[in-house]
């Protein structure tokens, strides 16, 4: 056990980052307040899938390639933030979910939601610190870096999915067409002012 002990100031750092507003709970509250949380769970299972890569890729070398390179990074900034506008303004025009017509209007799939984690400035963060800060010295580095992505996804899940579970709370509240409207602009536009943390 006493091996293992990097792995609980882990999860308290990973609680910490994956309970506080992102891209990802910002969206995560819109879909789930739109298409219910089961609807949701490929979103949040994406995101977890997405972080898990991108941490264990970090510990195994990635992020000296956007240090060595600095225009993938760039790339991958005005990609990602050209398709973070591209949602926002799809959840900021969604109809009410009553007035929504059959199959119009889908949440973000296991795929879409893995990949945009390597354009989140906010996954890069929390990836790199939680490499650089609880990784151990000694030991085989690849399991070890799986081992901590794992637990640090075990851990960021129920903090995620309450975001989720947040926005259905939120939607028994909006009773009106209008209130889902001012609902949706404001998520999409707090979707869309992620944009300045990713291109700042």
């Amino acid at each position: 056990m006493e091996a293992l002990a990097f792995l609980w100031p882990a999860g308290l750092y990973m609680i910490s980052m994956t309970i506080t507003p992102g891209p990802n709970n910002v969206m995560l509250t819109a879909s789930g307040a739109n298409y219910g949380f089961l609807r949701t769970l490929p979103h949040i299972f994406g995101i977890m899938g997405g972080c898990f890569l991108l941490f264990a890729g970090i510990a195994l070398g990635l992020g000296l390639i956007f240090e060595r390179y600095p225009a993938v990074q760039m790339t991958l900034r005005v990609l990602g933030s050209a398709y973070l506008l591209y949602l926002a303004w799809k959840i900021a025009t969604a109809p009410p979910p009553d007035l929504r017509h059959r199959g119009e209007g889908r949440p973000l799939n296991f795929w879409q939601a893995a990949a945009f984690q390597f354009a989140n400035p906010k996954a890069w963060v929390m990836g790199l610190a939680l490499m650089a800060g609880f990784l151990p010295e000694g030991g085989d580095t690849m399991i070890n870096a799986l081992l901590l992505a794992g637990f640090a996804e075990l851990v960021g899940f129920p903090c995620v999915a309450l975001w989720a579970g947040f926005g259905m709370a939120i939607s028994r509240w909006l009773h009106t067409p209008r209130a889902w409207r001012i609902f949706n602009g404001v998520m999409g536009g707090l979707t869309a002012a992620c944009v300045i943390f990713i291109l700042g």
